[in-house]
């Protein structure tokens, strides 16, 4: 018997698994030419998809499943693991977030599970999976995991009613979803074609492109960069779940690095003095302006702004987690809680305000009391608990929301009294008062 010899070639290894039956529809021929009459567009996704395509083979080839699937990424995000939709689907998979979320995707303040390679494909694959068992035909499962499967189940319930078939070219279903199996298929047919008609996929070699290595403590994205020598950028394209520049090891406890990069990394780390991260997560006690948060961690706001990406005139709420340095009583490690479930929860940076009551005339109505005290009617009504068209008594006690008066900066009050004593300059003496004319008043007490 002849000995089995495993292919040098990752695109050769997939065509062997292809195992969904063709689809024949006049679409794929469409998206054949269209994507063959693309060379450096289907050149930079197979450069993109060249780093994950062997993990996504082998844990396809692990479940079973058709290779198939291991192109579908080429028609979801072209293998980019930081593509956003309109619709705010993200990752090379493209989970949307309540999909993401039902899936075990972490969404937090810190990182995107859907955009991590590990995370987001073993998530993908489980959906496939679960959606086979639901239609028991691949095409409708893809159709499902484009349009949803509540969508799916509800085309083929109109087209049994109807007596007509129910596969997926017979369902009525919006153009995006009825052109996203004829991708996948010409997908399918340019792979098996490669070489021919034109067709240029690089070469893709049928061995792994990144290692996982497993970290014990918080490190700093940096640092690791430096001990695995490679970039920051392509550190982030292997592990593009990331935004911060600290990896929190109680939430992420593995990271990927290129394959002969990995093990000089973890012998560089097994030497290395100092410390390893200069960064730590700090929960928000009570609602406080980012200039506050700065003055209480010892930070400079500008820093705090960018680093936790806190958009203008925004407040941080109580309870949000944000990345401080890591100093001072602020020096540890994150934990569990936090690295697995932080959250940056904003609200809009609006004035203090205090109540103050009011009475409403004869012949008043909402609108009236509203521009008398220039509020707005919406807000006088919601103030109140009362109905838009709500009649108003004479006498009748309402609360207003009013701003209160910030005091005067120090600055202002020093140009004020510069103002004043120009002003007493240029007066004529006899218009000054007698100094001994003066009094002193007592001044308030400032208490409130």
């Amino acid at each position: 018997m002849a000995p089995v010899v495993a292919p040098t070639d990752l695109w050769q290894r997939m065509e062997n698994g292809f195992a969904m039956p063709d689809l024949d529809d006049e679409r794929v021929a469409h998206w054949e030419r269209w994507y063959a009459s693309r060379p450096d567009y289907l050149q930079r996704m197979a450069d993109r998809a060249s780093k994950y395509l062997f993990h996504i083979v082998e844990e396809i080839e692990r479940r079973d499943l058709p290779l198939e699937l291991a192109l579908l990424p080429f028609i979801e995000s072209a293998f980019n693991p930081q593509a956003v939709s309109h619709a705010k689907a993200a990752g090379m998979w493209q989970f949307m977030p309540a999909t993401g979320k039902h899936f075990d995707l972490k969404q937090n303040a810190f990182r995107d599970d859907r955009r991590d390679v590990l995370a987001s494909t073993r998530a993908a694959l489980d959906y496939l999976e679960r959606l086979y068992r639901m239609f028991g035909d691949w095409h409708l499962a893809l159709a499902a995991y484009n349009w949803g499967e509540g969508n799916v189940q509800r085309a083929i319930r109109r087209n049994q009613a109807a007596g007509l078939p129910t596969g997926y070219l017979d369902l009525r279903m919006p153009d995006e979803t009825r052109h996203y199996v004829p991708k996948l298929q010409a997908m399918k047919n340019l792979v098996r074609a490669r070489g021919q008609r034109h067709v240029a996929l690089p070469t893709i070699g049928n061995h792994p492109f990144f290692d996982t290595v497993r970290i014990e403590r918080d490190i700093d994205v940096a640092l690791i960069a430096r001990l695995a020598d490679v970039s920051e950028a392509d550190f982030h394209t292997l592990n593009p779940a990331h935004n911060k520049p600290v990896i929190m090891a109680a939430g992420t406890p593995e990271i990927l690095l290129p394959w002969d990069n990995a093990l000089r990394f973890t012998e560089r780390l097994a030497r290395h003095q100092g410390p390893l991260a200069s960064w730590t997560a700090w929960r928000v006690p009570r609602d406080m302006s980012p200039a506050q948060a700065a003055q209480q961690v010892g930070w400079d706001e500008a820093a705090l702004r960018q680093t936790n990406r806190i958009p203008p005139r925004m407040r941080l709420k109580a309870g949000s987690t944000i990345l401080v340095p890591r100093e001072g009583k602020l020096d540890r490690d994150v934990p569990e809680q936090l690295a697995d479930h932080g959250q940056l929860m904003l609200a809009p940076d609006r004035p203090a305000t205090r109540t103050v009551r009011i009475q409403a005339r004869k012949g008043d109505t909402i609108a009236s009391l509203a521009q008398r005290h220039r509020v707005r009617a919406a807000d006088l009504v919601a103030w109140n608990g009362l109905a838009p068209n709500a009649r108003l008594r004479a006498g009748q006690t309402l609360e207003i929301q009013v701003p209160v008066a910030r005091p005067a900066t120090r600055n202002a009050t020093a140009r004020t009294s510069d103002k004043a004593r120009r002003t007493q300059a240029k007066a004529p003496a006899q218009a000054r008062p007698p100094a001994t004319r003066v009094a002193r008043v007592p001044q308030k007490s400032r208490s409130n």
